[in-house]
């Protein structure tokens, strides 16, 4: 669970991969950021939303892979990606189960309920557009062979940086900053009318010149 200073050791190493451009890759891998009061007294949230906004306009190819837990901010300020992908039993999410279940239902034991509600799964994700792919496991979890699950993850770097590399600088901020502002756009369907109408949603971009 990282604190204010290592979001922005990670966002130092960006800029710099950025100056000499260089892909960034990152694994992610944490329950959450850090929720101590000192963290927040270093200002935590701070760190995290600069990390978020700087990643948005980063001018080389962000590739992230979720390769354990994918908790809340403390992913994301690590995982704003053109390319993101799962292994098979990981899990993203803005919080984990059983915190979901203790302030939803009053009750952390049903955290199963909370888990279904979330989405939280890799085939979930991919359905809902959250991430772009799911990198294989052993049968038994990825600790059963950690050579093959490295090799699978080798696949998906090599495969998204050939993609990327084939964009230009403006397009991939432009990429990055497209796909995370779909999230969360969905359309419902109308009882009476029987049409459907896409939720509403200010699509104004804000640009760094």
């Amino acid at each position: 669970m990282a604190h204010p200073e290592g979001y922005r050791k990670a966002l130092r190493l960006m800029k710099m991969a950025e100056k000499f451009n260089r892909p960034i890759v990152t694994f992610i891998d944490t329950a959450g950021a850090y929720p101590g009061i000192a963290a927040e007294e270093r200002g935590q949230a701070e760190a995290i939303a600069r990390n978020l906004r700087e990643m948005s306009y980063l001018e080389v190819p962000v590739v992230s892979i979720i390769i354990g837990e994918g908790g809340s901010g403390g992913a994301i300020g690590i995982g704003v990606a053109n390319k993101v992908a799962m292994l098979e039993n990981a899990y993203y999410s803005v919080i984990s189960p059983e915190g979901c279940a203790a302030i939803l239902f009053r009750d952390a034991s049903k955290s199963k309920e909370a888990t279904e509600a979330l989405k939280v799964t890799a085939k979930d994700l991919l359905k809902n557009g959250v991430i772009d792919e799911i990198i294989k496991e052993p049968v038994g979890g990825a600790h059963m062979d950690a050579v093959e699950t490295a090799m699978n993850i080798k696949r998906f770097i090599n495969k998204s940086l050939a993609a990327l590399s084939k964009m230009s600088k403006q397009e991939l901020a432009d990429d990055r900053y497209d796909k995370f502002r779909k999230m969360g756009v969905f359309e419902e369907e109308s009882v009476k009318t029987n049409k459907k109408t896409k939720s509403k949603k200010t699509n104004t971009k804000s640009r760094r010149k």
